[in-house]
């Protein structure tokens, strides 16, 4: 189908879809970029796809001007493809679980995302209060990575209580009262909580922690970014 009108109501509707309300009241999200498209369509989420090429997919295609692309796209130079996608459903809280408490930053939760299936995280819990995982910026820095992971947002202590059921255990961090986490060994499934950019992790999710962990760094470094601890995190519990 072609759409050469900007003033179509369908532009209009897929505008407003860089607005998380809207985004929330649809249940629909849009990821631009061909990569980002074609591991939607694996994860078989996609609803319509618009492009301003002379090219057909599988699901409903829209054939747009570059001017309407432009309308469309949250990017200053945007790319020819982009897919109108619904939320994905989340599944059981499984495995090795993260749990982020109000994670803030959409560049941090997207290298966090990656990071996450690098190594072997099953569930990615989200906090009520972390940003939107459909924010444009999260979804580019996540690299296609957000469909090949269960993400759920739910409240972090009802989540931490049930792991405490299934006696897995719960890691935080603390450089002050934590155990160097080159000397952890791990040989089960686990569950680690990071916190916020600047606050850290707020005091009655730390109360439902079994045991915190720190990162040795140089006496120079005053902290590490909260994507690149929990990249290191992650890899030395799944060693």
């Amino acid at each position: 189908m072609k759409i050469t009108s900007i003033n179509n109501p369908k532009v209009a509707y897929w505008a407003k879809l860089k607005m998380k309300k809207y985004r929330d009241v649809e249940h629909l999200f849009i990821v631009e970029s061909e990569n980002l498209v074609n591991e939607a369509l694996k994860k078989g989420i996609v609803k319509e796809i618009i492009t301003t090429e002379d090219k057909e997919y599988k699901v409903d295609t829209y054939n747009v001007t570059p001017e309407i692309m432009a309308k469309i796209s949250s990017l200053v130079t945007p790319n020819k493809v982009m897919a109108v996608c619904n939320f994905i459903l989340p599944d059981d809280i499984k495995g090795n679980v993260l749990l982020l408490d109000h994670i803030q930053d959409p560049g941090n939760l997207g290298t966090i995302i990656r990071s996450c299936v690098g190594f072997d995280v099953d569930t990615l819990v989200l906090g009520d209060t972390c940003v939107d995982l459909y924010n444009d910026k999260v979804l580019r820095a996540s690299e296609g990575n957000i469909f090949k992971l269960d993400i759920v947002r739910m409240d972090l202590k009802d989540v931490m209580k049930t792991l405490k059921e299934k006696d897995i255990v719960i890691y935080g961090t603390d450089v002050n009262d934590g155990e160097n986490i080159d000397k952890v060994e791990n040989n089960s499934s686990f569950a680690l909580v990071m916190g916020n950019e600047g606050n850290g992790v707020s005091d009655e999710v730390k109360a439902l922690v079994d045991k915190n962990l720190y990162i040795k760094t140089s006496k120079k470094l005053e902290s590490l970014n909260v994507g690149v601890a929990t990249g290191i995190i992650l890899y030395e519990l799944n060693k």
